[in-house]
């Protein structure tokens, strides 16, 4: 059944929806929720009416475009998924999604090789791999990294919709450390990703708060707020985390030279896989590489150089190799324990 470009953002946008259960979807939520949407990516300002929702509600429960969706209705007012963690991006790929596939990667290709759209060229690659494995049913011969029990990818939609729309943000958050979730106001500038990980960078709307990085898996609800939207008018956000290694920084932090050695045998790989842009060799010798980078001090940095173990030795900043040396003693204090407990492994 051929269904119009329109009609998936409807179908995209209620599934979004309905997957968020910290709020309750009235009909007019999903109307509004569609509007919104078809402006933003089509330009159309003219509105969704009642019954195009309705109907997009039962095409969707219907078996005809294969998602057989779970939508109930709650106290006969507010539309929700039977079943918790449902999304119709989990169904089969149908023959109108692999269409409209096949369509987008042809038209990513006509812009791989050009410089400004590098990142594209693995982007094309999921998607014609992804496309040739449903028509087939074959296994994908692209495996690329990804963790399926990654928490908080819901919200970056709504996160990065509220960036450009330029809209406050009401997050309740609550961070490892923290007994507790808070909630707050957060004017959101930028969108990082760090090892399969998402964070948003902005600021908090409390007095003389700092700007902060929030782990979108430590999320718990999001919901608009009529609070004015705060600029940013502290950073460059396009160089910002030019000099990070990971995402934890300050405004003002500045950048040190990390001198560190690493061994003959894994030298090599450091080479090939630099552990920043800014990576020079400095020295090398029979026994192994000096490397040096140029980033700040953190402790994604601690936990990057420490993976190495003993195949690398940290020689600089002095303060670096201090705290190196302690997270090293710590560890083999933790294998030196008396009478390991079996109960650990041991």
């Amino acid at each position: 059944m051929p269904v119009n470009r329109n009609a998936l953002i409807r179908y995209r946008t209620i599934d979004n929806c309905l997957q968020n259960r910290y709020k309750k979807w009235t009909l007019d939520d999903l109307i509004d929720a569609c509007s919104d949407a078809l402006y933003e990516f089509e330009g159309i300002d003219t509105g969704v009416s009642r019954r195009t929702v309705q109907a997009d509600i039962e095409m969707m429960r219907s078996n005809k475009l294969g998602y057989e969706a779970p939508i109930v209705v709650v106290d006969k007012k507010y539309y929700t998924y039977s079943e918790k963690g449902y999304s119709i991006t989990n169904s089969p790929l149908n023959q109108q999604d692999l269409q409209v596939l096949g369509e987008v990667s042809a038209l990513l290709k006509q812009f791989k090789g050009f410089g400004h759209f590098t990142d594209l060229n693995e982007m094309v690659s999921k998607l014609e791999d992804k496309i040739y494995s449903q028509k087939t049913h074959s296994i994908p011969v692209i495996d690329f990294e990804k963790n399926d029990n990654l928490k908080g990818l819901e919200w970056i939609e709504v996160i990065r919709k509220a960036i450009v729309a330029k809209k406050v943000i009401c997050i309740t958050y609550q961070s490892f450390k923290a007994r507790e979730a808070s909630t707050f106001c957060f004017s959101g500038y930028l969108l990082k990703e760090y090892r399969n990980r998402w964070f948003v960078l902005g600021k908090s709307h409390a007095r003389n708060s700092p700007l902060l990085t929030l782990a979108l898996d430590r999320i718990k609800t999001i919901e608009q707020h009529e609070d004015a939207y705060r600029e940013n008018t502290q950073i460059d956000l396009a160089t910002y985390y030019d000099d990070v290694l990971g995402v934890t920084k300050s405004p003002g932090q500045h950048s040190a030279e990390v001198i560190f050695w690493v061994d003959s045998a894994n030298a090599p790989y450091v080479v090939t896989k630099p552990l920043h842009h800014t990576q020079k060799i400095l020295k090398e010798q029979e026994d192994g590489t000096v490397f040096s980078i140029r980033v700040i001090l953190n402790f994604e940095l601690e936990r990057e150089l420490l993976g190495f173990g003993g195949k690398m030795r940290v020689l600089g900043p002095r303060i670096l190799v201090t705290q190196i040396k302690k997270q090293l003693i710590k560890t083999l204090d933790n294998y030196d324990a008396v009478g390991i407990d079996s109960r650990h492994g041991g």
